[in-house]
């Protein structure tokens, strides 16, 4: 076993430091944990080679690397394009190693090379959602001191409204018309040799998906990479060459980066990159390019359950799901449809990928699952201190990645004593299954019980009418709190004061009668980020009339 902290970093290979000279001090750091023999990386190391060139340099280039619409890329194909924008980027831009390079696009071939070519180029991807405004790539741009934007055309707009843009921006996926990426990538036919990078140099800032409406740019390393790819993929999914990875999750996401262009490459497998995708759409994908893998929100997972059966998904043996909890309705109503066993999992941008799964034999109802091999998992009481079994407190994670914030005070509430703080309320059982309770901060507490909003969700989800639902605390003099339902009805026409108090006699028979929801209401839909996580600080100030 082989821990690490901040004192242990080795000398940056990168010309500029502005990276290294906004990592948090070296006290608050989390503990780092490389306890299987494939989680140790050479000194010098940059993630790109590893795991494009040496794919190529295996013998993989004439495999499928990237499907797309009406696009087939090799990864030879693949490695040629990222050597020429990497090419775009250090010679006709003329960036130094260590500078940052935004990239905004929807998931597309192009997309995914411009990460690959900042990786191999030395430089640090700040990857960005495609329904950002202006005003939060603003916050973005400042905050990461970015040097140059690679923007897909179609999203120009907002790019054009930033305030104080970089000196460079370059389109892509604008046809070759002058001044555009392609139209430079088309003068570079040499190969790029990777530029030199520590395996703990940072090579991407991701920021998080807001769902508190305040984001943070989370700094990730070389290593960092390549140690997700070798964890929950290769113990948890047991990926093949032979494996096609398809889904929904951004490209911006860290769920998405990981589940549809990591992972696919560090085991010489596919990925379909498709933009959005809804889900009768991704169904049909999935049949079209016999797609094996998926990863997609719990809500794509429900709204697919009934639709289903109309397509062809027996290519599929994995489905991941992440990004929120799980509801076991939905669990149960997947696997009803496909007669797949939902592969469940909990990761944070923090720590870059998911770190408590179980698949196959493993999974058990209800429970997230155990911590991926190369991570360890704990529940600290109220005091700090670990609790054991039954007992409902903060989890808290180690493992070979963890939390470094860009120059944000929020390091010091997500890093207690070498543990990364998700900021979700768990409960571990005997056997060392961790169930997800609450988010710590959406524990309500109604005349002195506590109760977990996602509870009452997933007996809400039961109900025949029910499309989706949020459930959040409502301020009342009387009892603390009061459980407040915000549901998305199948049939909107069913709406009123007779449906409510059935959601309620139908929660009460579930659960404890204590959790049903006194306020219920009708909403047309839920507020969501882009990942697809609820907002639920938004349906607290819509209770509060604050919204």
């Amino acid at each position: 076993m082989t821990r690490l902290n901040a004192a242990a970093l080795g000398p940056s290979a990168y010309e500029d430091g502005f990276a290294r000279e906004h990592l948090p001090a070296p006290a608050l750091w989390p503990e780092l944990r490389f306890d299987l023999p494939e989680l140790a990386y050479p000194e010098q190391l940059n993630c790109a080679a590893a795991l494009l060139d040496a794919a190529v340099a295996a013998g993989r280039g004439e495999r499928v690397a990237i499907y797309a619409e009406g696009v087939r890329w090799t990864y030879a194909e693949l490695q040629r394009r990222v050597d020429r924008i990497a090419h775009v980027v250090r010679d006709d831009l003329g960036l130094r190693s260590g500078q940052r390079v935004l990239v905004r696009g929807a998931n597309n071939p192009m997309m995914a090379a411009c990460i690959l070519a900042v990786f191999k180029a030395g430089c640090i991807a700040v990857p960005t959602m495609p329904l950002l405004r202006a005003r939060e790539l603003t916050v973005i741009v400042d905050k990461a001191q970015v040097d140059a934007i690679l923007c897909s055309l179609n999203l120009r707009g907002e790019v054009d409204a930033i305030g104080t843009p970089p000196r460079h921006v370059v389109w892509f996926n604008a046809a070759g018309a002058p001044g555009t990426l392609e139209y430079l990538m088309a003068r570079h036919a040499a190969p790029f040799a990777a530029a030199p990078s520590a395996a703990d140099d940072v090579c991407l800032i991701s920021f998080t998906s807001g769902t508190t409406g305040v984001p943070k740019g989370t700094m990730h390393f070389h290593r960092d990479i390549l140690a997700i790819c070798d964890c929950f993929p290769r113990s948890v999914l047991q990926v093949g060459a032979d494996d096609i990875f398809i889904g929904t999750p951004p490209l911006a996401f860290t769920f998405g980066l990981g589940g549809l262009l990591l992972f696919p490459l560090r085991y010489g497998a596919a990925a379909v990159l498709l933009e959005k995708l809804t889900p009768e759409t991704l169904l049909a994908a999935i049949a079209s390019y016999r797609a094996t893998v998926c990863f997609t929100a719990p809500t794509c997972y429900r709204q697919m359950a009934p639709l289903a059966p109309a397509h062809d998904l027996r290519s599929l043996t994995r489905s991941v799901s992440a990004g929120e909890t799980l509801p076991l309705a939905t669990r149960e109503a997947w696997r009803a449809a496909t007669g797949l066993a939902m592969i469940d999992g909990i990761g944070a941008t923090e720590l870059l990928h998911i770190f408590i799964s179980a698949a196959g034999e493993a999974i058990r109802p209800g429970a997230t699952g155990k911590p991926v091999p190369g991570y360890q998992a704990c529940i600290l009481g109220a005091d700090g201190n670990p609790v054991g079994p039954g007992v409902t407190g903060r989890l808290a994670v180690k493992g070979p990645t963890g939390c470094r914030y860009l120059a944000d005070e929020r390091q010091k509430e997500y890093v207690v004593n070498g543990w990364n703080l998700t900021g979700d309320a768990y409960e571990m059982d005997a056997d060392g299954y961790f169930y997800y309770r609450s988010r710590a901060d959406d524990m309500i507490v109604s005349s002195g019980y506590n109760i977990a909003g996602a509870e009452v969700e997933d007996a809400l989800l039961r109900h025949p009418q029910v499309a989706e639902c949020g459930v959040v605390g409502r301020h009342d003099d009387e009892r603390g709190q009061v459980v407040e339902a915000h549901v998305v009805l199948k049939d909107r026409a069913l709406a009123g004061a007779a449906l409510a108090r059935e959601l309620q006699d139908f929660v009460k028979v579930q659960i404890a009668p204590y959790k049903y929801p006194r306020v219920v209401h009708f909403v047309e839909r839920l507020p969501r980020t882009e990942t697809g996580k609820l907002q639920r600080f938004l349906l607290r100030q819509i209770s509060e009339g604050q919204a």
